[in-house]
């Protein structure tokens, strides 16, 4: 008898290798799409996130002073994100900076996964718009590890269909149709997880940061869906932004 986790993977196996001009975007949702990259719906998010760093965090020079540089200085070193914070003893995303440096102010810290959150670390993040993404998986210890974390989450196999995001994300399998869209290269120029990512989600009508749209992949995939700002999340960052190093930062972007 054929057991339902070979099943699953012969259904995926089809999934991925059948694809065709019923899969490509329709003529209006090309023109959606370009009409906003005009004019980007986020766009309002990063200027709420704006008014909130100036409220919360005492603005770009409070988050420069934070981090312990100058404000001439902070594009290119939140280019670097994730890194290790001495002060935190973490590896962490530049969200979990601003949740510390609101608690500093005397503020409570927004939840990682709330909307006032994604428009604070958006705006953070467009900062670095312009630059290189930079990040150093040599620089310490604690980045190699979390390097070393990471790629073990994106390879690791789980949950009842047997699938990593490495199964979606291989070379073996870029550019095949799932669920009605081409499986994207993460490292590659126009999709590269450092460069556009908070992005707005045509789809969900929303702004969504990198490891949110991660638990919509892992919730798609019957996968246990791993928290927001866990250790293995933010490794899982770290892989996949180390991969794009060097693309060019330009955030909001613009998904699906």
């Amino acid at each position: 008898m054929v057991s339902k986790k070979i099943i699953l993977a012969f259904a995926l196996i089809g999934v991925l290798a059948f694809s065709g001009e019923q899969f490509a975007m329709s003529d209006s949702d090309r023109a959606i799409y370009a009409e906003m990259l005009e004019s980007n719906p986020a766009d309002m998010d990063v200027e709420y996130g704006s008014e909130l760093m100036e409220d919360l965090v005492g603005g770009d020079e409070g988050l420069a002073k934070f981090l312990g540089v100058s404000e001439d200085e902070l594009p290119a070193y939140i280019a670097g994100f994730p890194r290790y914070i001495e002060k935190l003893g973490l590896v962490v995303g530049l969200d979990q900076v601003l949740q510390a440096l609101m608690a500093e102010n005397g503020k409570k810290p927004f939840k990682l996964k709330s909307k006032d959150m994604f428009a604070l670390s958006t705006y953070a993040k467009s900062i670095a718009n312009g630059e290189a993404s930079n990040i150093d998986v040599n620089a310490n210890e604690h980045m190699k590890k979390a390097l070393a974390l990471g790629e073990k989450t994106f390879m690791t196999k789980r949950g009842g269909r047997g699938l990593s995001c490495n199964s979606c994300h291989a070379p073996a399998v870029i550019g095949a149709i799932l669920r009605t869209q081409p499986l994207p290269e993460l490292g590659a120029d126009g999709v590269a997880v450092a460069a556009t990512w908070p992005g707005y989600r045509m789809t969900k009508s929303s702004l969504r940061t990198l490891q949110r749209r991660f638990q919509g992949c892992m919730k798609n995939a019957l996968l246990k869906v791993i928290p927001i700002g866990s250790a293995e999340m933010v490794a899982l960052e770290v892989y996949l932004t180390n991969r794009a190093k060097g693309i060019e930062i330009a955030v909001p972007g613009l998904k699906r």
